[in-house]
């Protein structure tokens, strides 16, 4: 029986795990076999979370929250839940053919963002593509930009981007946009934002520069005419939404309507008393790494206090800021 698993293995996820593990809780990290570090892994330079004014690379950051939450006691697995089980006081985590009891489940799996699956996207991810502008828009001063998408998202992320780029170029599929009115106007009445509608980007292209793969156009389809074109562009920022990574609790756990897990006000308190949640699968709007890590810690603390006030005195200390 443990006392705490850790579902996922981003800023919050590892965030978790290293309060947990200093509380004394012992907790066990299912990381994944194949998203283990979330997003992040595919990031290159982080610049905007406190404490590395010279930024860090995306893989190095998560590697060095894994390797502090092992220091702790953290038994970090390279392995996935397959199914969940969550009524009564004790929690079922089906792992493949083994099964893990616990007593608090913190559930941090992140959230995808949804891709266009076309050429070149997925190599020269972190080369010129992107999916987050308040990540990444630094990068590109006085540089020319696509943002794919047609929502508030992507009326959001074009219209940031014009802090740093020269001009931004909004490509939407149709003529009509899912944007709301105010966000819409707000792009068009930007001087450096121009839209490119009933167009999509067929492939991404790039050329190799000092060494490195780096974008350098697009390939456009006019979905009207059906013509083809290619536009040389410095970056391409896909804004088409992104998915809360919920599969294992529907059913099991409340959501709200974004998708997301619901939570108790400021808390990662779930509808299953004992589950608790953090990071971007709580978080339709912020999404940033800083944010995660924050929303980990509240899901430590809740779980043990949650642990202190239900569990056998002998198995669980009360919380102390000593502990945290």
């Amino acid at each position: 029986m443990h006392d705490v698993i850790i579902i996922g293995s981003g800023p919050a996820g590892y965030t978790a795990a290293i309060y947990a593990a200093r509380a004394n809780l012992k907790p066990i990290v299912l990381a994944s076999s194949v998203e283990m570090g979330g997003d992040l892994m595919t990031t290159t330079d982080v610049e905007n979370f406190p404490g590395f004014p010279d930024g860090v690379q995306g893989p190095d950051l998560m590697f060095a929250m894994q390797q502090q939450a092992e220091k702790f006691g953290a038994d970090v697995r390279m392995q996935d839940a397959t199914e969940l089980e969550l009524d009564g006081d004790v929690k079922r985590v089906h792992v493949g053919d083994e099964v893990l009891e616990t007593r608090t489940l913190i559930f941090a799996t992140g959230s995808a963002y949804r891709k266009l699956g076309i050429a070149g996207e997925e190599p020269l991810s972190g080369h010129g593509v992107s999916w987050c502008a308040t990540c990444d828009g630094f990068f590109f001063k006085q540089k020319q930009l696509i943002v794919v998408g047609g929502g508030d998202s992507a009326m959001e992320e074009a219209t940031f981007l014009t802090k740093f780029a020269d001009k931004v170029t909004i490509v939407h599929r149709s003529e009509a946009f899912r944007a709301s009115e105010v966000m819409l106007q707000r792009a068009r009445d930007d001087e450096k934002i121009e839209f490119l509608t009933n167009t999509v980007v067929e492939e991404i292209n790039g050329t190799e520069v000092n060494g490195t793969n780096q974008v350098s156009s697009v390939t456009l389809r006019d979905t009207v005419s059906g013509s083809t074109w290619e536009m040389p562009i410095d970056g391409v920022f896909v804004a088409i939404g992104s998915d809360p990574r919920t599969h294992l609790v529907h059913g099991k756990l409340e959501l709200t309507p974004e998708g997301t897990i619901a939570v108790e006000g400021r808390s990662s308190r779930t509808s299953v008393p004992g589950v608790f949640a953090a990071g971007d699968v709580i978080d339709p709007t912020y999404r940033q790494a800083i944010t995660a890590a924050g929303s980990g810690t509240v899901a430590a603390l809740d779980a043990q206090h949650y642990l202190a006030a239900h569990a056998a005195p002998a198995l669980v200390t009360t919380p102390t800021e000593a502990a945290l």
